[in-house]
């Protein structure tokens, strides 16, 4: 089946409970953090089209933080579930919450990678916009060097300030 159906967070917990397997496709960093009861981790970054994602099982229900990467990764997952019935989490995670369903949170675990880059990043920009107000215009360098960074990133796919936080010591854990 190519073309994966969504279905609601009600609907999912309930072909759970008739044996469907919910597949979280984040990143490590992500699932460590917060994650559904029963969920079996099988991160985007891993799927391959040749190895199925789970043998044996009928029904996978595909699911991410917000729904738009599985929707975003649709044809490529149902290709590595051939022999699956395969649906999408409407919603992701976010709406299985708001739905008031359960969720594990470790938050001794740190936050994913990608709000760090957000956080870190913003915080530099400032920083060289405020230095730069106050001290000399050499420090808007900072905020345009962090700007074409992420440009940089976006374009590519490759961005190094992810890449720093992820060999950071709060990091190792969720990545062990």
């Amino acid at each position: 089946m190519s073309n994966l159906k969504t279905i609601s967070p009600e609907r999912a917990a309930e072909l759970m409970r008739s044996g469907a397997v919910l597949v979280d496709i984040r990143e490590a960093d992500e699932h460590a953090r917060g994650r559904i009861p029963g969920a079996h981790h099988h991160a985007l970054s891993r799927v391959d089209q040749s190895t199925p994602i789970r043998n044996g099982d009928d029904v996978l229900i595909f699911h991410c933080r917000s729904g738009a990467r599985t929707k975003g990764n649709a044809p490529r997952l149902a290709a590595a579930a051939p022999k699956c019935e395969t649906y999408i989490l409407e919603g992701g995670l976010d709406a299985w919450k708001k739905a008031g369903l359960p969720v594990t949170l470790d938050r001794s675990q740190p936050i994913d990678i990608m709000r760090q880059v957000q956080i870190a990043a913003g915080s530099l920009v400032l920083l060289g916009v405020v230095l730069g107000a106050l001290v000399t215009p050499g420090f808007y360098a900072l905020s345009g060097f962090v700007g074409a960074g992420l440009l940089f990133a976006g374009a590519s796919g490759f961005c190094g300030m992810a890449r720093l936080l992820a060999v950071m010591p709060w990091n190792r854990r969720a990545h062990a």
